[in-house]
């Protein structure tokens, strides 16, 4: 069995900590979590990427491959995500854990203190970051945003995302824009850099089984070195309630032999902050979040109007989001079928085994976490994003007591706000 645990190492810099012996590898993450914003999205992407080119101790990728090396061939990523309308910036790290050291040595204090030394100790030339380090993560960053458009199916989503919430900060793109990114300097890159360290709620995480306030102190000497502020900034989400009184229609045209079609709910501001949580998360699941769902045994298995069917919860945004590969004259036909089997949960059609397969499946998504050290570590990043407590267990018990009716009442609310169709240059 696993205990969690969470405290508050400074102001503002709190460590969940999941004591287990489960696994042969420790886990360990940094995250800085700040408001998403148009404006720095971009400059705040880039810091994790040019702070793990080197520190002032290991000033290249070469001597920080050898410092993981030492920690029995060990990993640290930079790692960007967005929760809700919270950016997420940081590392994750993966090493041995101690109960499988071969000499018995303990290798969660180095691997803290190297954690530490990539945020708090960076490679500076001039009193700034590294002005080579700078421009190649820049590059990168810039082909990584570039490169989004190459998967149409998640291009789709996103579009649909930013037109849906183009005046709120979940329009934003977690990576920001290529002319953001294109515009940092060395220097401005290093006072977002300062700014975030003395604003930015910092979560770090622990899984592995060494004794929480082991965990602890190790992570304080670690992190000894950030400044302290009692006002760190607390992530906040926006939640619209309604949709317009129209939905709004875009279209685009691109050379692609498969039309996407994309639609987004606003949920009627049902969140995972509301007491029906539960029931919203089976509802979307029932309507087209499993391979059991009605949007894909119905309009892609039965009526074969879609290449696929699916529907996402972005559950503190309050929004219910569904993508689709269509023919391109299928759109109408394919956009009434896809509301359809939303009125069919609303009225509470629901067969036995759609809403049980649908549950179960939940449910083993739940469970399943415990046994993946990344999904873990995201699940409770999410958490603190969102300021909840319940581990995948407890929302796993709550998802067993939803009824039938429930699910079609927590369904009623969804009201269509946006659609966009990606179809294919006539001619």
């Amino acid at each position: 069995m696993s205990q969690v645990s969470r405290r508050e190492l400074f102001p503002g810099v709190w460590l969940r900590a999941v004591h287990t012996n489960k696994f042969k590898s420790s886990y360990l993450s940094l995250t800085l979590m700040t408001p998403l914003d148009r404006e720095q999205a971009g400059v705040n992407a880039l810091i994790p990427s040019v702070l793990r080119r080197g520190t002032a101790v290991h000033p290249d990728m070469e001597t920080l491959s050898a410092a993981l090396d030492e920690l029995y061939g060990g990993a640290i990523e930079p790692v960007v995500r967005k929760k809700g309308e919270t950016q997420c910036l940081g590392f994750a790290a993966s090493f041995l854990d101690d109960a499988y050291a071969l000499r018995g040595e303990r290798l969660l204090e180095p691997a803290a203190g190297l954690l530490g030394e990539l945020l708090l100790k960076p490679y500076t030339q001039d009193g700034r970051f590294c002005p080579d380090y700078t421009a190649g993560e820049k590059a990168n960053l810039i082909d990584r945003i570039r490169a989004q458009i190459n998967d149409k199916r998640t291009y789709a989503v996103q579009r649909l995302t930013q037109e849906m919430c183009r005046y709120e900060a979940f329009g934003v793109d977690k990576l920001g824009s290529e002319e953001s990114v294109a515009a940092v300097t060395p220097e401005s890159l290093w006072e977002r850099y300062q700014a975030l360290l003395h604003t930015a709620q910092v979560e770090v995480y622990y899984c592995g089984s060494a004794d929480p306030d082991r965990v602890a102190g190790a992570l304080r000497s670690a992190l000894d070195r950030l400044p302290v502020n009692e006002n760190r900034i607390d992530p906040d989400c926006e939640v619209r309630v309604t949709a317009g009184p129209e939905p709004i229609v875009v279209e685009e045209a691109m050379d692609v032999s498969q039309g996407k079609l994309a639609l987004g709910f606003r949920t009627g501001g049902q969140t995972c902050w509301e007491e029906n949580f539960p029931a919203l998360y089976l509802a979307a699941a029932v309507y087209g979040g499993t391979t059991l769902s009605k949007l894909f045994m119905n309009v892609r298995e039965k009526l074969s109007l879609c290449y696929y069917a699916s529907a996402t919860l972005e559950r503190m945004k309050g929004l219910v989001l569904v993508s689709s590969g269509i023919e391109f004259d299928k759109y109408q036909t394919a956009k009434d079928e896809i509301l359809a089997q939303l009125e069919a949960v609303k009225r509470g059609e629901i067969e036995d085994w759609e809403l049980e397969g649908s549950r179960r499946t939940l449910i083993g998504a739940c469970m399943s976490t415990l046994d993946d050290q990344g999904r873990q570590e995201d699940y409770w990043l999410g958490q603190a994003a969102a300021g909840l407590e319940y581990g995948p267990e407890e929302l796993a018990a709550r998802l067993e007591g939803v009824t039938r009716e429930q699910v079609a009442e927590a369904a009623r609310r969804l009201e269509l706000d946006t659609i966009y169709f990606l179809k294919g240059k006539e001619g």
